[in-house]
Parts: structure tokens; C-alpha cells; sequence
């Protein structure tokens, strides 16, 4: 049985070599994250080139997201690189000091409007939470503060605000001219940092695509205030990433489970692609096997019904990017045996709103009380597939379709598997088409004879959401005419 959830790894420069790109798509990666905080539009094309072109070698389709820097609420640097902050001493944030100017009392912030979100009692939470400053009063271009949890301080560390409420855009400039190189490079995914509401999810589809690009877009839920407007980001988006770096941070580790939980079943209510990411197995960065909290960590993630989960910085610049990978495929393996992850109430008693998702829903309920073996949905856009996974099933989803745009998309969806297939059903050609499409299946070792099969089709090719027709098929009983 093929894995289900699948498997994001970011790229970096511990995947540039070849042969470790090989490695990592045997280990089972599905989809590379490619993070623009880092690097250039050149350095990014090539790794996208890279995987596609090690992917093809392999006969495996692996998507590509365009992370997104989104707003740098970051402090400068220091003269020295790092300081050491004493818990009760004093020190400013100094939105004028110059970018290399800091030193044990202050340091200078990349993002001025700082000065405009903070007031006195807020707590600044620097470098992840490891250091806590109290705001004690803002002066013109300076947060003067009030050291409350100490410890090492280095340049370019991030700022977060207790309970959110920071002003930044979530698309800058930079961002902006970001979106054109991930259309040129047809990302089949770009991933928003700190989105606020669901305009900034508009903006952002609405640039892809005057950039000529075809790809989805995935709100990063990263800020206290996104998860007042949870519904209508999610709405706005084709996935949601539970980014729970800065969320964790700003809403406090304690509330953080509880919140993953629900982001996860909301966004598979709503019909939306989820991912989980953030410190999966960090410590694999330097360790080639994963602790137990983090087999834990991912396991309940899958458990949840999360369509896929996330490697950052192991695969991106640690010692072990295949082991990573291969540790992420066996737990999410293991996690997927549990007979929860195999049945579903959801949308019983929700009324339909598209014939094709009556049809994925009907598919689907068929196939768990009927003993089938796999299901084929022949598809323009993937919806069809898309509506298919969010039911809890253990049966396999291919989605047959001649275009690459929509195979590369469904790399993100749980369960769903892309094969290349000539989607030029006729009336007349039905019977030869479905028979085409079992006899690739049975190639591919997912059926044999006697096994039952669902095939999923519409009537007209080209037809986005047209999928209007379900068949019940046993596998070497069907005829083709003489």
C-alpha cells in the first residue's frame, strides 16, 4: 500500500548535489519547498530544474512550492555578531541605528513601523522566545525595553510580538517580484508568509496570475491575529500551512496543540489541502535517527489528517537528508495502520453543492463499505481527487490526467497518486478508455484480476468540474466490443 500523507522537503544546500537528488525522491519526497529568504531567482530556478528534471529520470512527479519571505520583522546586526542580554538590564530596539551598529544595549530593527505596533507592557519575543523584552516605553525611533529572559542574542534574529498585532504587509516588494519567478519557473504552489486576512490571499493569487502563473496559493498561518479570521484565509486558499515557528511563539506553546488540531480538521471541512511543518525532526540535522517526541510529533500530525508534513532546515542544510526523509515515510507508514485514519463521518449530513463532488463523495462511501481495491479518476483540474481525500480512506486515489500542471499539484493531496494518462473520452470510446485506464493500474501493481475498481469520468475532456459518472468495475471481467 502506498503511503498517503505525503512528504514536503525543503531544498537547500545539502540537496544540490545530484546524487543526492536521487537519493531523496527513492527515500519518497512528493513536493520541494523552495524558501526565498535565502538564496537568489537563479539559484532557485536550478534547484527547481533540478528536482524536475531527477524526478522525470525516476518516472515520479515532485511538486514545487515558492516559499515566500513575506515581511523581515527582524533586528540588525551587531558589531560583534552576538551579545549575551542579562535578564533586568535595559535595551533598545533603535529603529535608526545604522544595520551594523548594535552592541550590548541596542540594536538596530529592519522593519521602522515597529515603533508603531508596540506600547508599554507589550513583550517582545526575539530569536524563537528564547529572549523576552519588556517594553518599557517607546521614544521616537526607539523601543526601550526591559531584558526579562536573557541569553545569547545574534544578528538577523526575528521579532515577535506576545498575542500578535504587528502591521507589516504580508507581501513585500521583494515578495512581489518573487511571484514572477516562481509563474516563470511554474511553481505549482506559492506559500504566503503572515497573512492576515483573506485579501492578502487574493492579492497574492491575483499577481501569480498576471505573472502567467497556474499555481495554487498556501496561506502560512504564522500570526495571532490569522487565526481570528481562520475561515476566510482558509476560504481564500488552496492549502493552509500550520507554520507553528512564529505561531507558536506568538499564541504560546501551550495553546499550540490544541490549535494545530483545529486547523487541521477545519481546513478538511472546508475542503482545503493542510500541511503541518515547523521542527518535525529537527534533530535530525544533526542526528541521523529521530527522537521519539518527534516520531510522536508526526504521527499524531497523520493521525489528525494532515495531508502532508514538512522538513526545513533537515533537509535544507543538515547531515541526513534522505535519513530524514525515510524516518518521516516509516512513521507516517506506521501512523496510517491505525484503523482511525481509515474511516470517515465527514460531510454525512452536508448537502452538495457540484455534481462532481457528489460524485467523490459517492465514490468514496462506496468504496469504503464495498471492499475496493483503488480508485481511478480521470480528471481535468484534480478537484475531483481533491474532494476524494478529505475522506478518511485506506484505498489509493490515482488521478489519470495529460496535463503535468494538475499531476504536479496532486503530489499535495493525501492518498492521491498522479499518472500520466490521455484523457480523450468520447461516448463512443468510453469502454476502450476505461479499460485503458485498469490496464494501467494493473501495470502498476495497484490492481490484478478479480479486484473491484471505481472509475470516476466526465462526459466532455476539457471541462473543468465535469465530472458526472461513477462505475463499479471488477478487474479482467470487462469486455470491449468486437
Amino acid at each position: 500500500m502506498p503511503r498517503r500523507t505525503k512528504i514536503v522537503a525543503t531544498m537547500g544546500p545539502a540537496t544540490d548535489d545530484p546524487k543526492m537528488l536521487d537519493r531523496i525522491i527513492e527515500a519518497g519526497v512528493d513536493v520541494v519547498r523552495l524558501n526565498f529568504s535565502h538564496g537568489d531567482a537563479k539559484e532557485h530556478t536550478a534547484r527547481a530544474e533540478g528536482i524536475r528534471n531527477r524526478a522525470r529520470a525516476h518516472g515520479r512527479q515532485v511538486g514545487v512550492i515558492v516559499d515566500l519571505q513575506g515581511p523581515k520583522i527582524r533586528i540588525e546586526r551587531f558589531k560583534k555578531g552576538t551579545v549575551h542580554l542579562e535578564e533586568g538590564t535595559d535595551f533598545t530596539l533603535n529603529a535608526s541605528l545604522g544595520e551594523n551598529e548594535g552592541d550590548e544595549t541596542q540594536v538596530g530593527v529592519a522593519y521602522k513601523g515597529l515603533v508603531n505596533d508596540v506600547k508599554r507592557g507589550d513583550s517582545l519575543l526575539l530569536d524563537d522566545g528564547r529572549i523576552v523584552l519588556w517594553v518599557d516605553s517607546v521614544e521616537g525611533s526607539k523601543i526601550k525595553c526591559r531584558v526579562t529572559t536573557g541569553g545569547e542574542l545574534s544578528d538577523k534574529k526575528g521579532i515577535n510580538l506576545q498575542g500578535g498585532g504587528l502591521s507589516a504587509p504580508s507581501l513585500t516588494e521583494k515578495d512581489k517580484e518573487d511571484i514572477k519567478t516562481a509563474a516563470k519557473l511554474k511553481a505549482d504552489y506559492i506559500a504566503v508568509s503572515f497573512p492576515r486576512g483573506a485579501q492578502d490571499m487574493e492579492e497574492a493569487r491575483n499577481l501569480l496570475r498576471e505573472a502567467g502563473g497556474h499555481g495554487g496559493v498556501i496561506a502560512k498561518i504564522e500570526r495571532a491575529e490569522a487565526l481570528d479570521k481562520l475561515e476566510e484565509i482558509i476560504e481564500a486558499s488552496d492549502v493552509v500551512m500550520i507554520a507553528r515557528g512564529d505561531l507558536g511563539v506568538e499564541i504560546g506553546d501551550a495553546a499550540l496543540p490544541p490549535v494545530q488540531k483545529h486547523i487541521i480538521s477545519l481546513a478538511r471541512k472546508m475542503n482545503r489541502v493542510v500541511i503541518t511543518a515547523t521542527q518535525m525532526m529537527e534533530s535530525m540535522k544533526e542526528n541521523p535517527i529521530p527522537t521519539r517526541a518527534e516520531v510522536f510529533d508526526v504521527a499524531n500530525a497523520v493521525l489528525d489528517g494532515t495531508d502532508a508534513v514538512m522538513l526545513s532546515a533537515e533537509t535544507a542544510t543538515g547531515k541526513y537528508p534522505d535519513k530524514a526523509i525515510e524516518a518521516m515515510d516509516r512513521v507516517c507508514r506506521g501512523a496510517e495502520k491505525q484503523r482511525l485514519v481509515t474511516k470517515s463521518d465527514h460531510r454525512i449530513n452536508t448537502q452538495f453543492q457540484n455534481v462532481d463532488e457528489a460524485i467523490a463523495m459517492a465514490a468514496m462511501y462506496t468504496a469504503n463499505h464495498l471492499g475496493v481495491k483503488a480508485i481511478a479518476s480521470l480528471t481535468e483540474t484534480g478537484s475531483t481527487p481533491l474532494w476524494m481525500s478529505r475522506i478518511s480512506s485506506g484505498i489509493p486515489i490515482y488521478a489519470m490526467t495529460s496535463h503535468v500542471s494538475t499531476r504536479r499539484k496532486v503530489t499535495l493531496y493525501r492518498g492521491v497518486y498522479p499518472v500520466s494518462f490521455d484523457l480523450n473520452v468520447t461516448t463512443d470510446n468510453y469502454i476502450e478508455v476505461t479499460q485503458e485506464a485498469i490496464d494501467e493500474l494493473k501495470r502498476r501493481g495497484a490492481v490484478r484480476d478479480g479486484d473491484l475498481v471505481i472509475v470516476t469520468r466526465g462526459d466532455l475532456t476539457g471541462v473543468k468540474g465535469g465530472t458526472n459518472a461513477m462505475k463499479i468495475l471488477r478487474v479482467g471481467d470487462m469486455k470491449l466490443p468486437e
